[in-house]
């Protein structure tokens, strides 16, 4: 869901302590509309001015950043590097955050800048001001061919998006609650009805107000009576005298082991349906909600050729597999074309030139029945029989060609399942690098142009409560890395069984590893795998001793013999408190 008002309101009250005063060390823009401020103290307060996310936050979450930054970065370098925030405020009930910043200029005289995020969906934007209050850059230029009632361009003084005909609900009173409810259509839902007169409020809390007042999201203004327009109006006002005081707290509804909203106060409307947990922070729920989305679009925009790269060699395999399938079937009936070179040959004295068809006993059946074989009138008896001995070694032949062509389409086709699997657990600009690079190195993608500096990335890793080392390849290339090369021969190696998955490492160090360690490397596993959304994925585990590579073999497959096997559930919460931040 999209930050209302509400819950800015109760992000700002909760950054205000932790940022002022603070300095600006970095200014960082990892994505076009995302702009991240390192603050003294190892702060990282992002801003994002995304159409389908924008929000205020400090965050934990790494990012990767483009290897040359974009213009606007560095000319938020320019003005921002060095300031102190003085202020962070919010006009009432606005999607709207005003940063003001103490500097200092090249010549040394202090002054102000101002950076306003509009968190405002579509028309999002991140606007830095002047101490006059003119613009000097903004995320998105806004001409009069875009707006004609309002331009966000450099230069430009800046004037704050009009807030429409709608009351702010904090003003509202009972007189005038109870005189819109008379005036209103009755066939209105509550919910509509609130969205219709007020703003600063969302959807899924016009639509909690209305479930605490009826037990329903979909009641209507005509069903209430007297004591219900009591009831709606106790918990309007009870919302207002939240919002004045500032009391709330950070929930997020998850469903089927996914956040799906987000929220400045408990929702009861999804009953059981949906989890409502309560988070230590804001930010720590925004993080917690945004980071798969923003993994799945990071995959979507930057993996997409990856994807399709992959995806089209994948569906050309299996179609290319089924037909050497078929094919190989036909081969298994090649004894019957001995059998017919045989009697030909055996009937020799029987037949003649340009018969179609010889009938003979079949003394290859017991009982010896008739049969008949077909013939080329064209060919003499002789020639018919070198014709099916020619046909059953062809089908010879093609049985052991195609058995070593279907190995290898079936080891390819595991291979490009495993490259799709890696590609949506990508997480930086490396990663991606990297994956390109191996489907280069396997003749799946053509190389164009000069290669570039290749870094490739560090292993993912982590800590287990016990405080043993876990590294887990970001991919194939990666996974024999760890397996072959980083390892001891000591050090416990896992994979889920038959499933798609990265190499995991517990570095062991040649000391005695308890069980609690062994089930959290395996959950580390069967998270980084194709059955994380699973429950009771069996995990195998051995020393990396066991592990072998075999001669030819794609990369990241191996084989392993004398291994255990333990059966965990996938748990997000698992992977990210044992996960080392780098």
């Amino acid at each position: 869901m999209p930050l209302d008002a509400i819950t800015l309101q109760a992000l700002v009250a909760e950054l205000r302590p932790q940022l002022l005063g603070l300095r600006i060390d970095k200014v960082q823009q990892p994505a076009r509309d995302q702009v991240i401020l390192l603050l003294r103290g190892n702060r990282r307060l992002l801003l994002n001015a995304g159409a389908n996310a924008p929000r205020l936050q400090l965050t934990e979450l790494l990012r990767d950043n483009p290897a040359e930054p974009p213009m606007f970065c560095m000319l938020l370098r320019k003005h921002l590097v060095g300031a102190r925030v003085a202020e962070i405020t919010q006009p009432l009930m606005e999607r709207l955050v005003r940063m003001e910043l103490d500097i200092t200029d090249e010549f040394g005289r202090p002054g102000r800048r101002t950076l306003v995020l509009e968190a405002m969906g579509r028309r999002s934007n991140l606007i830095l001001l002047d101490g006059d209050g003119r613009i000097i850059e903004c995320l998105r230029r806004v001409d009069a061919d875009l707006s004609a009632a309002r331009q966000v361009l450099p230069g430009l003084f800046y004037q704050a998006p009009a807030s429409g005909d709608r009351l702010p609900v904090t003003q509202e009173t009972e007189a005038g609650f109870r005189a819109r409810l008379a005036a209103a259509n009755p066939e209105r839902q509550l919910d509509a009805f609130l969205l219709d007169q007020y703003f600063g409020l969302s959807p899924l809390t016009a639509r909690e107000l209305a479930f605490r007042t009826t037990g329903e999201t979909d009641s209507h203004l005509f069903g209430l009576g007297p004591a219900g327009e009591d009831r709606f109006w106790q918990e309007v006002s009870a919302l207002i005298k939240a919002v004045k005081e500032n009391h709330f707290a950070p929930y997020c509804l998850w469903k089927d082991g996914r956040p799906v909203e987000f929220s400045a106060f408990a929702i009861r409307q999804y009953g059981s349906g949906m989890e409502c947990v309560r988070c230590e922070s804001f930010s720590q729920m925004l993080d917690r909600f945004y980071e798969v989305r923003e993994r799945q679009e990071r995959v979507r925009q930057k993996g997409a050729d990856l994807i399709r790269t992959a995806t089209t060699a994948r569906d050309r395999l299996r179609r290319k597999l089924a037909l050497q399938e078929k094919d190989y079937a036909q081969t298994q009936d090649r004894d019957q074309l001995r059998i017919c070179g045989d009697l030909i040959t055996a009937n020799l004295y029987r037949m003649e030139r340009g018969a179609r068809t010889l009938t003979c006993e079949n003394y290859y059946e017991e009982g010896c029945p008739q049969v008949t074989v077909p013939l080329d009138p064209l060919l003499t008896p002789q020639q018919n029989a070198a014709k099916y001995y020619k046909r059953y070694s062809k089908a010879k032949t093609a049985e052991r060609y195609l058995k070593e062509q279907m190995a290898i389409a079936r080891r390819d086709l595991e291979y490009l399942e495993s490259v799709l699997e890696e590609i949506s657990e990508a997480e930086t600009e490396q990663d991606f690098t990297d994956i390109r690079g191996e489907l280069r190195d396997a003749g799946f993608l053509r190389t164009q142009g000069k290669k570039g500096i290749n870094r490739p990335a560090k292993p993912r890793e982590f800590c287990t409560s016990s405080g043993f080392r876990v590294l887990v390849g970001r991919n194939n290339r990666q996974n024999d890395q760890l397996t072959t090369k980083t390892a001891d021969h000591r050090d416990l190696w896992f994979h889920t069984q038959k499933i798609h998955g990265s190499h995991v490492i517990l570095c062991t160090q040649g000391q005695a590893v308890d069980d609690e360690t062994i089930v959290e490397a395996a959950k580390i596993a069967a998270w980084y795998s194709q059955a994380r959304e699973s429950g009771n994925v069996p995990v195998d585990y051995t020393q990396v001793k066991n592990v072998k590579k075999p001669s030819g073999a794609r990369p990241g497959m191996v084989i392993y013999s004398t291994c255990r096997t333990v059966n965990v559930t996938p748990e997000e919460e698992l992977v990210t408190r044992l996960s080392v931040r780098r």
